[in-house]
């Protein structure tokens, strides 16, 4: 499933772009960091320090009025837009700014935390490659991955569902086992579908876990971009 975004304008563009750590042209990699609802970039690139990777050069967009889009990402997606469509320009654009500035899509990782994580999968989705790997904590694909499933496994499978497009792109979701906002039979599903993409996908479910980010998730990315920087130096 793919959009022409390139000259969607909507209500989160020319919204700031933050960023921090290594400058682009002396980073090994970069990470794009999407925040959640009714939070902002500042906020999320806290993470960054949690991270504690000076290898990194990080990315953080704006959404206006610290929303992506207005409803719960199990709304129908067109009472999402123009945000949906506009949230997704803004992660494209990141990428571009960062391919520009010499970091490729295949050096640099999408991390998203609830909304910004339902949006960051939907753009990997949208736009399947190899990344340097895509992380959504508390968060599961917009797109309803079950009936793509079946398409999937049947003869009409379209051509964008093609074996092998993540070229085993590392990803990791974690979430709740009883989270408000995202629900279990949404990520297992989501994450059958990016492995069918071919993606390499671990799926975590953390029993009682609150709506929040914990060490442990913090371990697991910080493993993946240990990895993503080793591979610099093969």
């Amino acid at each position: 499933m793919t959009n022409d975004l390139s000259n969607f304008k909507g209500p989160h563009q020319g919204q700031p772009l933050l960023t921090y750590g290594a400058r682009p042209e002396e980073a090994q990699a970069a990470m794009v960091l999407v925040h959640g609802r009714g939070a902002t970039a500042e906020s999320i690139l806290t993470l960054a320090g949690e991270f504690d990777q000076p290898g990194f050069h990080y990315l953080a967009p704006q959404a206006a009025r610290g929303s992506w889009y207005p409803n719960s990402f199990l709304a129908p997606m067109e009472s999402n837009e123009p945000g949906l469509s506009s949230g997704l320009q803004a992660i494209g654009d990141a990428l571009a700014r960062l391919k520009n500035e010499g970091v490729p899509a295949e050096r640099t990782m999408l991390l998203g935390f609830s909304q910004g994580a339902c949006l960051a999968l939907e753009y990997a989705f949208r736009y399947p490659r190899r990344y340097g790997g895509v992380v959504a904590l508390s968060g599961a694909l917009i797109t309803p991955p079950e009936p793509l499933m079946k398409t999937y496994a049947s003869e009409t499978a379209t051509r964008q569902m093609v074996d092998g497009a993540f070229a085993e792109t590392p990803m990791f979701l974690g979430c709740s086992d009883r989270d408000a906002h995202i629900p279990l039979e949404r990520l297992t599903p989501s994450a059958e579908l990016l492995r069918k993409l071919g993606g390499n996908v671990a799926l975590k479910i953390y029993p009682n876990m609150p709506h929040t980010v914990i060490p442990d998730e913090i371990e697991i990315v910080r493993e993946m971009m240990n990895a993503l920087l080793a591979e610099k130096h093969r």
